[in-house]
Protein backbone atom coordinates (compact mmCIF):
# COMPACT_ATOMS: atom_id res chain seq x y z
CA UNK A 1 0.00 0.00 0.00
CA UNK A 2 1.31 3.50 -0.81
CA UNK A 3 1.97 6.34 1.57
CA UNK A 4 -1.05 8.24 2.88
CA UNK A 5 -1.48 11.97 2.42
CA UNK A 6 -2.41 14.15 5.41
CA UNK A 7 -6.06 13.96 4.33
CA UNK A 8 -6.16 10.16 4.39
CA UNK A 9 -5.95 9.55 0.64
CA UNK A 10 -3.21 7.61 -1.14
CA UNK A 11 -0.26 9.65 -2.35
CA UNK A 12 -0.83 8.36 -5.89
CA UNK A 13 -4.28 10.02 -5.82
CA UNK A 14 -2.73 13.37 -4.85
CA UNK A 15 -0.21 12.97 -7.68
CA UNK A 16 -3.15 12.45 -10.04
CA UNK A 17 -4.75 15.70 -8.83
CA UNK A 18 -1.49 17.50 -9.61
CA UNK A 19 -0.86 15.87 -13.01
CA UNK A 20 0.35 18.30 -15.67
CA UNK A 21 -1.35 16.34 -18.47
CA UNK A 22 -5.09 17.07 -18.19
CA UNK A 23 -5.86 13.61 -19.65
CA UNK A 24 -4.12 11.99 -16.68
CA UNK A 25 -5.53 14.37 -14.07
CA UNK A 26 -8.30 13.56 -11.62
CA UNK A 27 -10.00 15.86 -9.13
CA UNK A 28 -10.81 15.59 -5.43
CA UNK A 29 -14.44 15.32 -4.45
CA UNK A 30 -16.03 18.08 -2.38
CA UNK A 31 -15.34 16.31 0.91
CA UNK A 32 -11.66 15.77 0.10
CA UNK A 33 -11.27 19.37 -1.06
CA UNK A 34 -12.84 20.81 2.09
CA UNK A 35 -10.88 18.40 4.28
CA UNK A 36 -7.66 19.61 2.68
CA UNK A 37 -8.67 23.26 3.19
CA UNK A 38 -9.36 22.70 6.90
CA UNK A 39 -6.26 20.59 7.57
CA UNK A 40 -3.88 22.86 5.66
CA UNK A 41 -5.63 26.10 6.69
CA UNK A 42 -5.72 27.04 3.01
CA UNK A 43 -8.61 29.16 1.68
CA UNK A 44 -10.65 27.35 -0.97
CA UNK A 45 -10.12 30.17 -3.48
CA UNK A 46 -6.36 29.48 -3.42
CA UNK A 47 -6.92 25.88 -4.50
CA UNK A 48 -9.41 26.50 -7.29
CA UNK A 49 -8.15 28.24 -10.41
CA UNK A 50 -11.14 30.23 -11.59
CA UNK A 51 -10.48 31.72 -14.99
CA UNK A 52 -12.44 34.55 -16.58
CA UNK A 53 -16.09 33.54 -16.68
CA UNK A 54 -17.47 34.60 -20.05
CA UNK A 55 -21.09 33.50 -19.82
CA UNK A 56 -21.62 33.97 -16.10
CA UNK A 57 -21.67 30.19 -15.52
CA UNK A 58 -19.03 28.80 -13.20
CA UNK A 59 -17.78 25.39 -14.29
CA UNK A 60 -15.33 23.35 -12.27
CA UNK A 61 -13.65 20.22 -13.65
CA UNK A 62 -15.47 17.14 -12.44
CA UNK A 63 -18.58 19.12 -11.50
CA UNK A 64 -21.15 19.79 -14.20
CA UNK A 65 -24.75 20.82 -13.82
CA UNK A 66 -27.40 20.34 -16.47
CA UNK A 67 -30.17 22.20 -14.68
CA UNK A 68 -30.95 24.09 -11.48
CA UNK A 69 -32.14 20.94 -9.71
CA UNK A 70 -28.66 19.44 -10.06
CA UNK A 71 -27.09 22.66 -8.80
CA UNK A 72 -29.42 22.70 -5.80
CA UNK A 73 -28.47 19.11 -4.95
CA UNK A 74 -24.76 19.91 -5.33
CA UNK A 75 -25.07 22.97 -3.08
CA UNK A 76 -26.93 20.89 -0.49
CA UNK A 77 -24.15 18.29 -0.59
CA UNK A 78 -21.56 21.06 -0.21
CA UNK A 79 -23.43 22.45 2.81
CA UNK A 80 -23.54 18.97 4.38
CA UNK A 81 -19.80 18.52 3.84
CA UNK A 82 -19.07 21.92 5.39
CA UNK A 83 -21.24 21.05 8.40
CA UNK A 84 -19.53 17.66 8.69
CA UNK A 85 -16.10 19.28 8.63
CA UNK A 86 -16.92 21.91 11.26
CA UNK A 87 -15.27 21.17 14.59
CA UNK A 88 -17.45 20.64 17.65
CA UNK A 89 -16.69 22.58 20.85
CA UNK A 90 -15.05 19.45 22.30
CA UNK A 91 -12.88 19.04 19.19
CA UNK A 92 -11.81 22.69 19.33
CA UNK A 93 -10.83 22.25 22.98
CA UNK A 94 -8.89 19.05 22.21
CA UNK A 95 -7.07 20.77 19.37
CA UNK A 96 -6.21 23.75 21.58
CA UNK A 97 -4.84 21.47 24.29
CA UNK A 98 -2.94 19.36 21.74
CA UNK A 99 -1.28 22.45 20.27
CA UNK A 100 -0.25 23.60 23.76
CA UNK A 101 1.13 20.17 24.72
CA UNK A 102 4.82 19.32 24.78
CA UNK A 103 6.25 17.28 21.91
CA UNK A 104 6.48 14.23 24.19
CA UNK A 105 2.83 14.55 25.24
CA UNK A 106 1.79 14.92 21.60
CA UNK A 107 3.58 11.67 20.74
CA UNK A 108 1.83 9.90 23.62
CA UNK A 109 -1.57 11.26 22.56
CA UNK A 110 -1.03 10.10 18.98
CA UNK A 111 0.02 6.66 20.22
CA UNK A 112 -3.11 6.41 22.36
CA UNK A 113 -5.24 7.39 19.35
CA UNK A 114 -3.45 4.83 17.18
CA UNK A 115 -1.74 7.40 14.96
Amino acid sequence: MGRRHMCGVEEVQVESWEAVDARQRSYPNIGQLLDFCFRSETPLEQLIDIEEISDGQLELPGLSFSNSDDLTAALKELEQEINRAQLSDDEVELLRRFRNATAENRRMILQILGG
